[in-house]
């Protein structure tokens, strides 16, 4: 069986960005450091453009093979003219309001998201499943997270967007490891407690 894996920045007060979404506060901590950890534990979740700045597009997936991204953080995407933001990855994008998909990477998934996520989860061989956001992608998801990767940097937004917009009650999770960074970011992973 397949993990799906939430991996997310946050503010130390939990949240993904500003009340519009906005997460341009937390890109100042992508130093040399902490960029050299994300490019060795999880070259994947960089954008198909930033692997390819970066000198990764040569890379084979070894964590994740899929990506499930919400309308918002995907529309980040198509603002800067880009159809296929993870074109390294099999694209799903959940939006009830997007119709056709404005690329042949990206399968949009207007209802049923969660059967849909069981249905790649129960898919034999493959990597796993790379949930990228956003808030109500996660929310709607979150009985289906297995695993969650939550890059925690050393800002107070004191109000935005949550992990999860969800009215769900209490889920657990087990810590399984730390990564601390000089620039004071810290990358934890949490497993689901079954």
């Amino acid at each position: 069986m397949r993990k799906l894996t939430y991996v997310i920045a946050c503010s130390l007060d939990g949240f993904i960005g500003d009340e519009n979404g906005d997460a341009t506060a937390m890109f100042r901590f992508l130093d040399e450091e902490y960029l050299a950890f994300l490019k060795a534990e999880f070259p994947e979740t960089l954008a198909t453009h930033g692997r390819k700045a970066l000198g990764l597009d040569h890379l084979e997936n070894r964590r994740f093979d899929t990506v499930v991204q919400g309308r918002a953080s995907y529309d980040l995407a198509l603002k800067e003219g880009v159809t296929s933001p993870y074109a390294h990855l099999r694209e799903y994008v959940a939006s009830r309001t997007l119709g056709t998909s404005p690329d042949p990477n990206v399968e949009i998934v207007a209802d049923d998201l969660v059967g849909r996520i069981r249905e790649l989860k129960a898919e034999e061989g493959g990597l796993d499943i790379y949930l990228c956001g956003g808030s109500q992608v996660a929310g709607a998801l979150l009985d289906e997270i297995d695993e969650l990767v939550i890059k925690t940097y050393p800002i107070v937004y004191g109000t935005g967007m949550p992990m999860f917009a969800s009215g769900l009650g209490i889920t657990e999770f087990t810590l399984v490891s730390v990564h601390t960074f000089g620039n004071g970011a810290l990358v934890r992973t949490y497993r689901r407690k079954r």
